[in-house]
């Protein structure tokens, strides 16, 4: 008998087991479990009324228990779902009864929390430590809730949910620090009704910063507006306090959201000292059309006391008007494959970026030039003809000088083959190679102005325009099938509304414009040559050197020989120069020829005639060397990838029919840098003249025991840029490489137990907002310490000029002296820790043997908080900011800042 009840006690509890088993699912309907045995019969058959109207889905992974009470008890990862309603939690208790459903969290072994309950209604979810809903008033009552609401977040001990899905808090805390527990800053709200997604409106609220409470600083009440749609709203100002300009509110003023396309922002900055601004921003889009954005500030800036108005000394008082415009615009390269427009618009006064707050401290503020263009280019099908117009604006701060080009306006035809026959029949005539092409451009421009003039500069007086045409025919021919013959002609036309007439001027002691001449006048110039080039190999194999590693050396040559003429076109009988007499400051009587169009944007036809032989050698010399990491087992190693010279002689010329010697050298050091080096030569020598002033004479240093030629000029620019990664890749680059292999195979080798690779379907675990422990420090060693690799980076920019120093003549030498002028650029940053971030940048003038400005930037992230530290130490602009504010952009007004004004000259440093 014992033995028949003990095996009925197991097939009982073993079919339990299977009914309670992990991932049970149930549902129930009214106040009843929707589950009855076959056999049965309802105990009361009486219609009951249903209070719920959606089915209640419950899950739990560990176990379900029923009791007599009609209580239900989930256990292990529970989730109950009614309706848009969603209940997760470690335990879950339902009172079948009331309605009335109950979520806690769990304890492990070592008394941490875990499986805190999450609740989830109309797309909002919570997270707290225990809740109690009631499906009937749709009420919950909550402790420890934790709900993120725009960038922050709110915490509340106890809370009240109506059924309108609003929330009453008592002593909540409205933070943007993720450590919910025990948040760095908080807003303390005393009594706070909450509407998700909507506001949050409170009583009296104060600031805790470190646990410690800023009574002095209480808000009676506070209203925090939540919304994720596009709208406009107000744009609240930042503060702050500058010595020079005195208490400030910056950037405050209104966003308007005008449509999906297009908005604007207008702001404004104002001083107590009397310095104010305003500013207007907007973006635009357009899909698959065109992006760009608008940018307009104006500042009106006033320095120092009026009462020093008067007097010329540092401090005094002055008022300055600056503007700044800048405009981006990109076109979509699908919306017109037949016109292209563009913009890139950098236009302000040189001291603009100086006075804004904004740009201080950036590297566009100790930028020399700046620039603007507009570009707009029409393509014509099936047509070789195009046009484009374009506006350049180039400024230099140094001087406050502006050149502008407005419009420029070019016509282009492309080549073709005027005498080619549309139906090819048999080869190719001689004729039908010819072919020609046209260029014409229109140009209004100015040059050299200073800023405050070019708005009321006058457009006949000071603006130069004009018009050229271009009109290139040439074609090519094979003899014996090496030798490239180019015959070629071109004529170019200059059109012109005026010119100028020229003097000399006894006191000056030069020639000078005294009048203009208007009226129009065409100027033209015309020449033809031909040319042979080809090209000659010579390879060089050297085993004996090199082993069998080197496989060949070839040398490419590749002369020109070209024969040109021009005719002299400051003949008279074109009229495109005029001959004056006068007496120079020797008393000798000098004949000046000129022409009243050189000054003009497109110069003039050049005088003398020219009948000139010009000689251009080009070499290059690559090696074949064997190498494993090609797949053809061989690379190709440039030595010398272009060494050039090219001179001509001038066989009409009386004298000096010798031109300037230039040469070039191209050198590949590495697929990222090259070395390109331009000189010129100079073969000529000079002598005094009469008069004691150095001139250049007919007689070559070659033959007078000088040389070749002396360098004239040449120049280089080097830019390189180092970081951590260089001397990884330098010294440590085939370890780490063999040990990525060697890792590779030993994994190829492992078996698979299914924890290789990651399921693409998986999602990751949702993480608690009470788990804020697992916040990683970063990555750790072996030995248990903190890896801190530091990020650095450091480039250089360096320009390099020699050239004539045509102030001063060396008489015992009897030669221009050469002279170096050099420009060095560093910028650089530093990463000590992942917290620590230093940058900076410099500008070395090698005249005056000093840096001329150092911007450096240093920013410390505190979590929810960052500090930044910008500073120019040295310089006329020596100034520094300071400002420790909240990371969230909706509490920016949440800071400590401190600054020094750049126009506090008294200020020194040690």
């Amino acid at each position: 008998m014992k033995q028949f009840i003990t095996i009925l006690y197991i097939v009982l509890v073993t079919t339990l087991h299977s009914q309670l088993s992990f991932s049970q699912t149930r549902t129930l309907r009214g106040d009843s479990l929707h589950q009855q045995p076959a056999d049965s019969v309802a105990v009361d058959s009486l219609p009951k009324e249903e209070k719920l109207t959606a089915p209640v889905y419950y899950t739990a992974k560990d176990s379900m228990v029923f009791t007599r009470g009609n209580m239900g008890f989930l256990y292990g990862e529970a989730d109950v779902k009614y309706g848009d309603l969603a209940i997760k939690g470690e335990q879950i208790t339902m009172n079948l009864d009331s309605s009335i459903i109950s979520s806690t969290f769990g304890l492990d072994s070592l008394g941490k929390e875990f499986g805190h309950p999450v609740f989830t209604q109309g797309g909002t979810e919570y997270e707290m430590k225990k809740v109690r809903y009631n499906f009937d008033t749709g009420k919950a009552f909550i402790s420890n809730v934790i709900t993120q609401q725009g960038e922050g977040h709110i915490v509340a001990n106890t809370a009240k949910k109506n059924a309108d899905n609003s929330f009453y808090m008592v002593n909540a805390k409205y933070t943007t620090c993720d450590l919910h527990d025990h948040p760095h800053f908080y807003l303390n709200l005393s009594k706070a009704k909450v509407r998700p997604e909507k506001d949050v409106v409170t009583g009296p609220a104060w600031l805790v910063v470190a646990d410690v409470p800023l009574f002095p600083i209480v808000l009676p009440f506070a209203f925090f507006p939540f919304t994720k749609t596009y709208s406009s709203g107000i744009i609240m100002p930042s503060y702050g306090d500058e010595m020079e300009r005195g208490f400030y509110l910056h950037n405050g003023g209104y966003y308007f959201a005008i449509n999906d396309y297009v908005d604007l922002a207008l702001t404004g900055e104002i001083y107590t000292k009397g310095t104010w601004g305003l500013s207007a921003r907007s973006n635009y889009r357009k899909r698959y059309k065109f992006s760009g954005s608008v940018n307009g500030n104006y500042l009106n800036t006033v320095i120092g006391d009026k009462g020093l108005k008067d007097l010329n000394i540092p401090g005094a008082y002055s008022v300055s008007k600056d503007f700044r415009i800048n405009w981006t615009h990109s076109q979509d390269p699908k919306a017109n494959m037949y016109r292209t427009f563009s913009a890139s618009v950098n236009f302000s006064t040189s001291r603009a970026n100086m006075n804004d707050l904004s740009r201080l401290y950036s590297r566009e503020s100790s930028n020399n030039t700046k620039s603007s263009s507009i570009n707009i280019t029409q393509r014509f099908p099936d047509s070789p003809w195009s046009l484009s117009a374009s506006m350049n604006i180039n400024q230099v701060s140094r001087d406050s000088t502006i050149s502008a080009t407005l419009p420029n306006i070019s016509f282009t035809m492309n080549r073709i083959y005027p005498f080619k026959r549309k139906k090819m029949v048999g080869s190719e005539r001689w004729y039908e190679k010819i072919s020609m092409s046209y260029s014409g451009e229109f140009r209004n421009s100015v040059n050299s102005i200073k800023e405050n003039r070019f708005f009321k500069s006058n457009l006949i007086k000071d603006w130069q325009n004009g018009m050229r045409h271009n009109i290139p025919v040439s074609a090519t021919f094979s003899l014996l099938d090496v030798i490239q013959i180019s015959p070629s002609f071109n004529y170019t036309e200059r059109w012109y509304t005026g010119g100028v007439k020229e003097a000399w001027d006894p006191v000056q002691k030069r020639n000078v414009v005294v009048d203009t001449i208007n009226g129009f006048k065409r100027i033209y110039d015309y020449g033809a040559s031909i040319s042979a080039n080809t090209k000659i190999y010579g390879m060089f194999v050297p085993w004996k050197i090199f082993g069998n590693k080197v496989q060949a050396i070839r040398h490419v040559f590749s002369p020109s020989v070209s024969l040109s003429y021009r005719p002299d076109f400051g003949d008279p009988r074109y009229g495109f120069y005029e001959r004056y007499t006068y007496r120079n400051e020797f008393g000798d009587d000098v004949e000046y020829s000129y022409s009243p169009y050189s000054r003009m944007m497109f110069g003039t036809a050049p005088t003398g005639e020219s009948g000139s032989v010009g000689f251009d050698f080009k070499n290059n010399v690559e090696m074949k060397v064997k190498s494993e990491s090609d797949t053809t087992g061989f690379k190709k190693i440039s030595l010398i990838d272009d060494l050039g010279i090219n001179f001509s002689y001038n066989m009409m010329a009386d004298s000096m029919k010798w031109s300037i010697i230039n040469s070039n050298i191209r050198l590949k050091f590495s697929k990222s840098y090259t070395l390109s080096l331009n000189a010129t030569w100079d073969p000529y020598i000079y002598e005094l003249d009469k008069n004691g002033r150095p001139v250049a004479v007919d007689k070559l240093r070659i033959l007078n025991g000088k040389g070749f030629g002396k360098l004239q000029s040449t120049g280089t620019s080097f830019s390189y840029s180092v970081n951590q990664e260089t001397f990884k890749k330098l010294f440590g680059g085939k370890e780490e490489k063999g040990g990525d292999k060697e890792a590779e195979e030993a994994n190829l080798n492992l078996p698979d137990d299914g924890t290789i690779g990651r399921n693409p379907n998986e999602t990751a675990a949702r993480r608690s907002v009470f788990d804020t422990g697992s916040q990683s420090m970063g990555e750790f060693d072996d030995d248990g310490y903190l890896k801190n690799p530091i990020q650095w980076n450091l480039s250089f920019n360096y320009s390099v000029r020699y050239g004539y120093d045509m102030q001063n003549f060396d008489f015992e030498r009897m030669e221009y002296p050469g002279k170096l002028t050099h420009s060095l650029g560093i910028s650089g940053s530093l990463q000590p820790t992942k917290n620590w971030n230093l940058t900076f940048n410099t500008d070395y003038n090698f005249d005056f043997k000093k840096f001329t400005s150092i911007n450096c930037s240093l920013t410390r992230n505190l979590h929810c908080w960052s500090m930044s530290a910008n500073f120019i130490p040295i310089g006329p602009y020596k100034s520094y900011n300071f400002v420790i504010r909240a990371n969230s952009s909706m509490l920016q007004d949440l800071k400590y800042e401190q600054r020094n004004s750049p126009y506090d000259r008294g200020m020194d440093w040690y």
